[in-house]
């Protein structure tokens, strides 16, 4: 059985927009830790919320399951999502103590691994979250978010506050973490430094598409492309080399030209008659 499994899945925002996702299949065997590589945009982030089930697919034939176990009809246990827009909650914006707050959400329940994570990340319990940086924030949201054990583990771009000394050891205890309990991690970065020795596959998407199917880590001495000595880091490169390569050769056949417009004609708009055309306030 897959830890994670997708068939034939597509998926709109609504009926007046482009799919987001389109004929997504992939396969993910228990304690993999793949990373998705792909520039802004191109699905990762929807692709995590469909599998964390914050998001309802209607799509014919599509089959999404966890550990055999429909998303959407069957919602299977042990699924962490951690995504960027917590951060943005009122809730963690309020004034309360870190402690309070971890022990609001049941942190004595799971306090080995709660005391772990909090020297991992290094985090003080008398911290209040309405005072506190967003870097000190999103670690509050990690110790909370990986308190309890985990069976398969969706992360969206959350080390993206952290410093990189944090990083590497929250990146080393989730790699043990997996390890130890053949947990399943899907990690969307756009931050590659550090990496070479996380993932076990690594899967490129472009425009809402899986261009290349997870891929064993590292890579094969058989890649055309690739060495068995390139790095993480080169290789998200030149993959987004090519989707920019990809985009521009779309513009060229008449797909809306992103960037500078040469042909645009500026308009004169002073700030002050800006502001009065934007101005809410009456």
């Amino acid at each position: 059985m897959y830890a994670i499994s997708v068939t034939n899945l597509s998926y709109s925002h609504n009926s007046f927009s482009p799919p987001a996702l389109r004929d997504i299949t992939l396969h993910l065997p228990p304690g993999s830790r793949t990373i998705l590589i792909g520039a802004n945009g191109a699905g990762k982030s929807t692709l995590l919320q469909l599998l964390a089930g914050k998001r309802l697919v209607t799509s014919f034939g599509a089959d999404v399951r966890i550990e055999g176990r429909d998303v959407f009809r069957d919602s299977p246990p042990g699924v962490t999502y951690l995504g960027t827009e917590w951060a943005m909650n009122p809730v963690v914006r309020s004034d309360i103590a870190v402690s309070a707050f971890l022990d609001s959400v049941g942190g004595y329940h799971h306090k080995e691994r709660r005391d772990r994570l909090l020297d991992i990340l290094d985090i003080d319990l008398d911290w209040r979250l309405h005072t506190i940086s967003d870097g000190e924030r999103r670690r509050v949201q990690l110790c909370f978010g990986l308190m309890a054990p985990w069976q398969i583990l969706l992360l969206d771009e959350v080390t993206v506050d952290l410093d990189v000394l944090v990083r590497d050891d929250l990146l080393r205890f989730l790699k043990a973490d997996s390890e130890e309990r053949q947990a399943t991690i899907l990690y969307a970065t756009h931050i590659f430094d550090g990496l070479n020795d996380f993932p076990t596959h690594i899967a490129h998407m472009r425009f809402g598409t899986l261009v290349e199917s997870p891929t064993h880590w590292p890579i094969s001495n058989s890649s055309a492309q690739f060495s068995a000595s390139s790095s993480l880091h080169s290789i998200a490169l030149s993959w987004l080399k090519d989707d920019r390569a990809y985009q521009q050769g779309h513009e060229k056949q008449g797909m809306k030209t992103r960037g500078a417009r040469k042909n645009e004609v500026p308009r004169a708009l002073s700030p002050e008659t800006f502001y009065k055309k934007y101005d809410y306030s009456h």
